[in-house]
């Protein structure tokens, strides 16, 4: 029985796992593709060069 639990406890702890690696993966994606808008779109600054698009 308790053997049972052990498997059933480890299955659940990799499902979470797995959920949270994948919901790390979609995150990371959404912020590339945020970034990548964010460099190609920047406004020109003084004199026609292109400014920073952070702001620090």
């Amino acid at each position: 029985m308790a053997a049972l639990l052990l498997v059933l406890l480890l299955a659940v702890v990799l499902f979470g796992a797995g959920f949270a690696l994948k919901a790390l993966w979609w995150a990371a994606l959404i912020v590339l593709v945020l970034w990548l808008v964010g460099f190609l779109v920047r406004p020109a600054g003084a004199g026609g060069k292109r400014g920073r698009w952070y702001r620090w």
